[in-house]
């Protein structure tokens, strides 16, 4: 099917209704290729237009090749067709799309950072940079000029030009023979098969959002137009509502939440510092509420239906603190073991707990008087705790009471 569809968006982005001929139908109807058409086609980070043919859904437009292919919530059966484009997602993508053009050249300019990847996406737009670090005041930078060039209403314009005559292009064109240059006057020229706005006022206000680290480069991400109106809205409200929170201002309320975080976190270091010492002391209570075995030990095992923690390990420090001790933490979520012995014991915990360990499909380790580790499941676990019992006869005991 040697056939072709006139792309109407390179025309005219703005164009919102066409009409047009089937020329192919697939999927019984759901699925048209036509002469023309106006969608826009999932294509270089920028998402598919939606809308409707004779008044039926178009949920995907995917582009084949020569052909456009326009997925419906219906079936479309007539030969002649009219497409109309859902327009407020046509225009946030232009505004997206064409801010993404202005940041990337005034990146390119102020930091030589080139865009090695773009992606439009419902609620926010990325750039990926080809550059190592990318700062948060440059960024802010960065997004100072930008919007100094929005508000100058440069006029935006493509033209078809063949690629070894399109130069200078900020990023050099993957391909040859006619393509598409969008062109910021005295900003940017890229080859770019989008739609986009007519004047950089279009674009609306811009805003950088965030910076990661994705694929050994920087990942920026920025919303345009409307969105960062909505955007600006929103975190606008937020701060008002944690001012309002904090009985202060808005110019104080990150002040006060900094000193906020900082008294919470002594607060937290604190309460850390009191419960191991809690465990510690009712370890050492434990120990005398303990029973001596007939070798003059005293042991204590304790089943948790949680995981191992900084408290368990204080609870048995304290156990062990008081001679001839042996202490055993059991517990579930995730299956796990914590031994520990007191120094005058002549056993070694960590060795005893990584051949028990080892015997029953896990791992563990540690120091002559305290070891953990653990193992892929119950059963195991408990074949571990047996092994432990084989060689600590104290342990055993405790374990027989149970």
């Amino acid at each position: 099917m040697d056939l072709k569809t006139a792309r109407l968006y390179w025309e005219d982005s703005y164009l919102r209704e066409f009409e047009a001929n089937v020329v192919a139908r697939e999927r019984d109807g759901m699925c048209l290729y036509l002469d023309a058409t106006a969608f826009y086609p999932e294509s270089g980070g920028q998402p598919c237009d939606t809308g409707w043919i004779n008044e039926v859904a178009v949920r995907e437009v995917r582009d084949e090749g020569g052909l456009i292919a326009h997925l419906l919530e219906a079936p479309v059966l007539a030969d002649r067709v009219r497409g109309r484009i859902a327009w407020d997602r046509r225009f946030d993508h232009m505004q997206q799309h064409s801010g993404q053009h202005l940041l990337s050249a005034v990146l390119l300019e102020l930091y030589r950072a080139p865009t090695v990847g773009f992606h439009i996406g419902a609620e926010v737009s990325t750039i990926d940079l080809g550059v190592g670090w990318l700062g948060w005041e440059q960024a802010v930078l960065a997004e100072r000029r930008v919007n100094e060039l929005v508000v100058r209403n440069l006029p935006i314009h493509a033209t078809w030009q063949d690629a070894g005559e399109a130069s200078p292009l900020r990023r050099a064109a993957a391909r040859e023979g006619p393509i598409r240059v969008v062109t910021i006057e005295g900003v940017d020229r890229a080859a770019c098969g989008g739609t986009h706005v007519r004047m950089t006022g279009e674009i609306g206000p811009i805003l950088i959002r965030k910076l990661d680290r994705a694929h050994g480069g920087v990942r920026l991400e920025f919303v345009c137009g409307l969105r960062a109106v909505r955007r600006a809205r929103a975190d606008h409200d937020a701060l008002v509502a944690i001012a309002r929170l904090l009985s202060t201002s808005l110019d104080r309320a990150a002040e006060l939440v900094a000193a906020q975080a900082r008294m919470l976190e002594e607060a937290e270091k604190s309460r850390r510092k009191l419960a191991l010492e809690l465990a510690e002391r009712r370890g050492r209570e434990l120990y005398e509420a303990a029973t001596p075995s007939g070798s003059g030990f005293r042991c204590a095992v304790q089943r948790l239906q949680g995981c191992l923690g900084e408290e368990t390990r204080a609870l048995a420090q304290g156990f062990c603190s008081g001679g001839r001790a042996v202490f055993l933490a059991v517990a579930s979520q995730p299956p796990a073991l914590l031994l520990a012995v007191s120094g005058d014991s002549g056993w070694h915990a960590g060795q005893l707990l990584r051949e028990a360990l080892a015997q029953a499909g896990g791992k563990g380790g540690g120091s002559a008087q305290m070891a953990q580790g653990g193992s892929p499941d119950a059963a195991g676990l408990e074949q571990a705790v047996r092994r432990l019992a084989e060689a600590l006869p104290p342990l055993a005991e405790a374990l027989a009471g149970e």
